[in-house]
């Protein structure tokens, strides 16, 4: 027992490892391969993001049933839409309590404040704590929400009600994504008087199923099951720590000796060894994924269409896949996936063509030799298992027609937020669906609104856009599938973006994790998931 408790102790220093202190069954480490940028769901548009503070810290208004897309009762027990489609009246759940920790103490249960604070700071740049805290919130802004949204009211205690400017086919989805976790206004207020509004980042409070405990970058964060959760059944795990490595073997390694019980994004070369390992399950499904490279049009030589398709001429797609994918990868067409509704079976890759490639770019004034930057992630995602090695193929390709691409690269959350400020000239990123509906692709990564945001190109087209903000306008899923699929030709005859992949997912586990669902949506929930001996 003694040396039992001084191991725990060592652990909870961080002065050695883990894993002795993981191996008991209340405990889980998720080897997870990315330090988040901050633990305010509002800002940010990554999955690894997510995962940190939104998965674990907080609830949102309605939320997804666990390993689906169906919308379900969250933070708010019920809700009613107007006949007209523009009011929805959230009924919120009583009895909800906010986290306890060393740095706040809730007076009070989750009301109605809460839900303004948490939209109001979103829909108004006066707000005094966005000034104390100056941030923007672009997924938000990328779906239009901060437009469309008239008005948040507090009928009483138990119910808000939303006012919209316009009809919103995916309001009721769009609620139940991770940005619109419900933030305690108690604690807001708490941090406006300290002067350290910014601590809302660094130290989250919510109502989820784990308070959050400490973060070390690049190294650990750790959460503590929350005994008070309004759904006490969900939380089965006495601490959850992520333990954040970027390679993926160490990752793997990790696992295999019990050092962590779930992690994420393995190499396609490790699948088999995986699937062999009798201590290990492998669940996978199809990716609700796209990986893709994204054309900054604001950047000369970008902006003349000739170039863009030349370029996406010259990419050899299936080599690619082949070496990148490994097998686990589905050549993409479109600029969202075929299990999309509202895909259109119809659209065409240019196909590959070197030699056109090179005649479009000689018309378009482009000479041999031109440089770009070609920008690759640092980190696997579900969409692209090894971006460095499709990079350094892109810059193989693209020699072959006369561009010499130069591959840059920065840590994740620098890379994100240099390319939503446009610094670069062609850069692979990719999507995993949030919701289910086609906005969240062909609007929130596409659409005029996103540009700052999560559209990389910069691209604008006025039609294109017409045709989405009135597809997300219209209740009748029939006419939606309609405009969408106008949409998407646009979007293939201008080549903002050249679809790479489709990718499989795979979430390697130990075989004493109980009930884990892989989420359509390439987020980790360990609510709900329980560790056998």
């Amino acid at each position: 027992m003694r040396k039992n408790a001084v191991i725990q102790a060592l652990v909870a220093a961080g002065l050695i490892a883990s894993a002795p202190f993981a191996s008991a069954a209340s405990n889980l480490v998720f080897c997870s391969e990315g330090s988040p940028a901050g633990f305010d769901p509002g800002q940010y548009t990554t999955g690894t993001d997510f995962d940190a503070a939104a998965e674990t810290v907080f609830n949102r208004l309605t939320q997804f049933e666990r390993g689906g897309t169906a919308v379900i009762p969250g933070l708010a027990e019920k809700w009613d839409v107007s006949p007209d489609g523009l009011i929805y009246t959230f009924h919120l759940r009583p009895g909800v309590k906010f986290h306890t920790t060393d740095y706040f103490k809730p007076t009070r249960e989750f009301n109605a404040d809460d839900v303004l604070f948490t939209f109001q700071r979103m829909l108004d740049k006066d707000h005094p704590f966005r000034k104390a805290y100056p941030t923007e919130f672009p997924y938000f802004t990328d779906m239009g929400m901060d437009a469309n949204i008239a008005k948040v009211e507090k009928v009483d205690d138990r119910t808000v009600k939303f006012t919209l400017n316009g009809v919103d086919a995916a309001f009721i989805q769009n609620l139940a994504m991770s940005f619109a976790s419900i933030q305690s206004a108690e604690y807001a207020d708490q941090l406006l008087k300290a002067g350290k509004a910014a601590d809302i980042n660094q130290k989250p409070i919510g109502t989820g199923p784990f308070v959050f405990k400490r973060y070390q970058k690049d190294a650990q964060i750790r959460f503590a099951g929350n005994k008070d959760y309004w759904q006490p059944g969900d939380v089965k795990i006495d601490n959850l720590i992520f333990a954040i490595n970027t390679d993926a073997s160490v990752r793997m390694q990790k696992l295999k000796a019990g050092e962590c019980q779930v992690t994420l994004f393995p190499r396609p070369a490790d699948l088999d060894a995986l699937k062999k390992d009798p201590n290990l399950n492998m669940p996978s499904q199809p990716g609700f994924n796209l990986g893709y490279i994204a054309y900054n049009v604001t950047h000369k030589p970008f902006d003349k269409l000739e170039v863009r398709q030349a370029l996406d001429m010259a990419v050899n797609k299936k080599a690619i896949i082949d070496a990148v994918y490994q097998g686990a990868g589905q050549l993409a067409v479109n600029g969202m996936p075929p299990t999309q509704w509202s895909y259109d079976e119809s659209i065409k890759d240019a196909g590959y063509n070197p030699e056109q490639a090179k005649e479009l770019l000689k018309a378009a004034g482009v000479k041999e030799g031109t440089e770009i930057t070609l920008w690759a992630m640092p980190v696997q995602r579900p969409y692209n298992p090894n971006a460095k090695l499709m990079a350094e193929m892109l810059q193989a390709d693209w020699a072959k027609v006369g561009i010499k691409a130069k591959i840059v690269s920065y840590e994740w959350g620098e890379y994100i937020k240099r390319a939503k400020g446009g610094e670069h000239d062609a850069m692979l990123i990719g999507w995993s669906g949030d919701n289910g509906d086609p906005d969240n692709w062909l609007g929130t990564l596409y659409g005029c609104d996103a540009v700052d945001g999560n559209n990389f190109s910069k691209w604008c087209d006025a039609g294109y856009d017409k045709l989405i903000k009135q597809a997300k306008a219209t209740p009748d899923q029939a006419q939606r599938t309609e405009m969408y699929k106008q949409a998407q030709h646009i979007l293939k005859d201008q080549v903002p973006i050249t679809p790479i992949a489709h990718s499989t997912v795979y979430q390697p586990m130990r075989k004493n994790v109980q009930d884990f669902k892989i989420s359509p949506f390439a987020l980790n929930s360990f609510y709900g998931v329980g560790v056998g001996k």
